[in-house]
């Protein structure tokens, strides 16, 4: 009898191979885009037969809205967490400036405007896209609001200053995904214009921001979901 021992194969449970999938189609989408999304695409990363993930996903519709959900998720949740219990609002507010700008935010950045996109062809991604903005909208707002509480931000309306910022980080990301463009060219002004509105806007001295960037110890995940874990 031969003495080698077969590996037990792992049956992982559904909810597992569902969450495989998800994050697998996640990253293609970040890094090639939402078009390569696919059910055999997700079937070849993951090593098994398409059946398999159309059995979780019978519609590529809602595995490509499922994609960008997850991987707008993950970038917000590392931007700008729900639970900040280390910092001021400001400190939160300096750091999410500093990480959503630069080529490290490239990919996800690229991946909203993907998103937007499709989504006029799409409705199913555009349901989720709607729910994705709603929720940044809400967590930039909060943290406005507990700015505003604690006496560290001034505003009349958190929920208008917080779409002013966002319009303002929108526009400089589409930019600065434009073929061939190099962000070292950019006027200062520029390069700090969704700062410089959100200092305006907060009543904050200029500069504030930029100084309270590196107040926070601990080091952020990049953005994104986490990797697949390997297919059994």
């Amino acid at each position: 009898m031969s003495s080698s021992v077969e590996r037990k194969r792992v049956r992982k449970s559904p909810e597992a191979r569902r969450a495989e999938i998800v994050a697998t189609a996640a990253a293609v989408a970040l890094t090639e885009g939402l078009e390569c999304v696919t059910l055999r695409r997700i079937a070849d990363e993951l090593s098994v037969r398409p059946g398999l993930i159309s059995h979780y996903f019978p519609s590529v519709e809602n595995l490509v809205a499922e994609a960008f959900g997850t991987a707008a998720t993950g970038e917000l949740d590392a931007l700008l967490p729900a639970a900040r219990p280390d910092g001021t609002p400001t400190q939160y507010l300096a750091r999410y400036f500093a990480l959503s700008s630069g080529e490290s935010y490239d990919d996800i950045s690229r991946l909203w405007i993907n998103a937007r996109h499709l989504s006029r062809y799409r409705p199913v991604l555009r349901d989720r896209v709607t729910e994705q903005e709603r929720t940044s909208d809400e967590r930039l707002e909060g943290l406005i609001r507990d700015g505003v509480a604690s006496g560290e931000f001034r505003t009349t309306d958190p929920h208008v200053t917080a779409i002013q910022i966002l319009v303002v980080l929108d526009g400089l990301g589409a930019h600065a995904n434009t073929e061939h463009h190099d962000r070292d060219e950019l006027p200062e002004a520029v390069r700090r214009m969704a700062v410089t509105t959100a200092e305006r806007e907060l009543g904050l001295a200029a500069g504030t921001l930029e100084r309270e960037a590196t107040a926070l110890p601990e080091v952020l995940p990049a953005a994104g979901p986490p990797p697949a874990a390997p297919a059994e």
